[in-house]
């Protein structure tokens, strides 16, 4: 099974039907189909009910011979199972699928959710760290969480302890999400599962594995990946030079999202990783003012320009002035040129000729994807 040359950012249309549902899964939890051949499938082949009719024989021209699809019977127990548990299939483009995934090329093309979907229409922000955090990483970890939840955003994390229990705590009351490494239905820690019963209640659990599945070492990192690519930035709290929360951070980056960090004392190992990160670019975090200084306040109105009036020309002080607040908010770290616009709290005419002066200078680099960078 290749790699698809198709964008994720143009999902396939969603299932219409409950037979139509079953086959979209049956593909998806075949073996060797991941979300990109998923998606090259449907491309090809039109429906997931002529995808899996051409399986059988792709495999084999691929090598695979004797390839059985999955069962239809496994999937009716999936989503009976689903259901028994008060979980929600939902398909990329459908109403309540993050649209931060779509963005993602590999992102999860389905998840089961089982709580309240509103949180997700918000801003939303994923705050990682460490699982044995010091008492000091959680308290920070849990101000943030309330802060950011205050300011508009929905934190989104693991369901770890450490860090993301700290997270998902302090975020409860505003809106958090956990996103699960095994079935939505299978609390891991079991030590958490008293959070994950009011996570369920006042915000959202989520997971693209089977329901009832427990979770295994390999899990974690696609879990991770949906963390990073649902939020537009990446907080971490605590985290070691070799850690998962590091991995996360770095899938942020190829995801093209922000990654922030917030430091920590250089003889505390649990801090190295966040050190490395703001060594090599990432946004220093000393409480969410910075963090809003970056992002932009999501509860700031929109700056309205009054119409047929002329503007103003700008000094040149005026000029380098808004250079140099452009190139403090940039980074190596690749930043989307709306999201730029935000936080500037200013129009894209207004901002877009002094891009391009930067540009032309060398001092700000433009990447694929509407994607930002300052130059190093």
């Amino acid at each position: 099974m290749t790699k698809s040359d198709c964008s994720s950012t143009h999902p396939p249309l969603p299932p219409t039907t409950e037979d139509d549902r079953v086959d979209h899964l049956r593909l998806l939890r075949s073996r060797r189909v991941g979300p990109v051949t998923y998606r090259r499938l449907l491309a090809e082949h039109g429906s997931a009910a002529a995808a899996l009719e051409a399986l059988p024989r792709i495999a084999h021209e691929a090598g695979v011979p004797d390839y059985k699809i999955c069962p239809e019977g496994v999937i009716r127990s999936e989503l009976k199972a689903g259901h028994a548990t008060k979980a929600r299939l939902v398909f990329a483009g459908e109403d309540d699928f993050p649209v931060g995934l779509t963005e993602v090329e590999d992102a999860p093309v389905m998840l089961w959710m089982t709580g309240s979907p509103s949180v997700l229409k918000r801003p939303m922000v994923a705050l990682v760290g460490a699982r044995n955090a010091s008492s000091l990483g959680t308290r920070m970890a849990r101000k943030l969480a309330l802060d950011l939840g205050a300011a508009g955003f929905t934190v989104v994390s693991g369901l770890a302890r450490g860090v993301d229990a700290a997270a998902h705590d302090g975020s409860l009351a505003t809106g958090t999400v956990a996103v699960v490494a095994g079935g939505v239905d299978v609390i891991y820690p079991a030590e958490n599962a008293n959070l994950a019963q009011k996570i369920a209640k006042q915000g959202l659990r989520l997971s693209d594995q089977p329901i009832g599945l427990h979770p295994h070492p390999r899990h974690f990192a696609a879990r991770n990946r949906i963390i990073s690519g649902m939020a537009q930035a990446t907080i971490v709290v605590e985290a070691a030079a070799k850690s998962g929360s590091m991995i996360t951070a770095r899938t942020a980056l190829d995801q093209g999202r922000d990654v922030l960090a917030v430091p920590g004392h250089p003889f505390d190992a649990r801090a190295a990783g966040c050190n490395m990160l703001i060594r090599d670019g990432a946004i220093l975090v000393r409480g969410v003012n910075d963090v809003l200084d970056h992002l932009g306040d999501p509860r700031a109105p929109a700056p309205e320009l009054p119409l047929d009036t002329p503007t103003q020309p700008r000094s040149l002080r005026e000029t380098a002035l808004l250079h140099t607040d452009i190139l403090d908010r940039l980074s190596p770290a690749p930043m989307a040129e709306d999201q730029l616009m935000r936080s500037l709290s200013a129009p894209a005419t207004a901002i877009a000729p002094l891009l391009v002066d930067l540009e032309l200078e060398g001092k700000v680099i433009r990447q694929p994807g509407g994607l930002l960078a300052r130059a190093v």
